[in-house]
Order: structure tokens, then C-alpha cells, then sequence
């Protein structure tokens, strides 16, 4: 199935994450640091998980891994220290053997897009070889959504 008939069917998948900026997530201009991005949208990938039972431990459970092949961000406004953001991430369905999402952060304060970025997940065995094709129980994963 594709994207656009995924969309027709409004089977989207999202969640949504609230961060409050610590000071170690900040640099010396009291501006969210780039790399602490990085660790917002691994907050987003735990809650989209946790609401739609494809976490790490559901992976591992089912005999496999998913280590991240790719990870881009793209910035738009800082975010700084003591205020909120707000994170929401979007599943994109592909055919292939991955898992990607797509990211936004906002600004909680004014509403304002601060980032915006995407990741991609790679399936590897419990030998640590990459998997070609979807690992079954995440065909069924997809069915359960109504994806495939």
C-alpha cells in the first residue's frame, strides 16, 4: 500500500511527547544544544512505542534489533533553557524492511516550529545481520494499524 492510499485511509500513526529543557541540554548561549535533538526525538520514538506497542523491548521480544541507519534534522528557531517543547512524531509506512518516522519540535511557549527531522530503523537478527524483508511480527504490526 502506499503512502497516498495510507493517508486516504486516515491510518495515520502519531504521538506526541511534552520536554522541559534542562540545563544540560543547553549550550553556553542558553540554547537548546543540537545533539540534545537527538535525544528528544528518541523520546518521541519511546511514547509512539509505548502507545503502539513497537518499542525496543516489543522488537527484542520478537528475536530482533533495531538500530538507527539514519538520523537528519533540520533547525528552525532555538529552544531555550527552563521553557517546554513539544515533540510530535509521525510513522511513514514503506514497503521496505525498516522503520521510519518523521519529527516536529515546537516551541510549547509560542506554538512556533523549532525543528523539524526524520529517522530510519534498520531490522538486524539476533546475530547481528540485517534482515531483507519484514520480520513477521511486524507484518502483523502493520496489519493490526491497518497499514498493509
Amino acid at each position: 500500500m502506499n503512502v497516498r492510499k495510507m493517508n486516504e485511509k486516515n491510518n495515520i500513526l502519531k504521538a506526541s511527547v511534552e520536554i522541559k529543557i534542562r540545563f544540560s541540554e543547553v549550550d553556553s548561549m542558553n540554547i537548546v544544544w543540537h545533539g540534545s535533538h537527538a535525544l528528544y526525538f528518541e523520546d518521541a520514538r519511546e511514547a509512539f512505542g509505548a502507545k503502539y506497542g513497537l518499542g525496543y523491548l516489543d522488537i527484542f521480544a520478537n528475536g530482533y534489533y533495531a538500530p538507527l541507519t539514519d538520523l537528519r534534522f533540520s533547525y528552525k528557531k532555538p529552544l531555550i533553557y527552563g521553557r517546554k517543547a513539544h515533540v510530535d512524531i509521525t510513522y511513514r509506512h514503506t514497503e521496505a524492511a525498516k522503520i521510519v518516522f518523521d519529527y516536529e519540535i515546537f516551541d510549547s511557549e509560542d506554538g512556533s516550529q523549532a525543528a523539524t527531522g526524520s529517522s530510519t530503523q534498520v531490522f538486524l537478527d539476533t546475530q547481528y545481520r540485517l534482515v531483507w524483508t519484514n520480520p513477521p511480527f511486524y507484518e502483523e504490526w502493520q496489519r493490526k494499524w491497518g497499514l498493509i
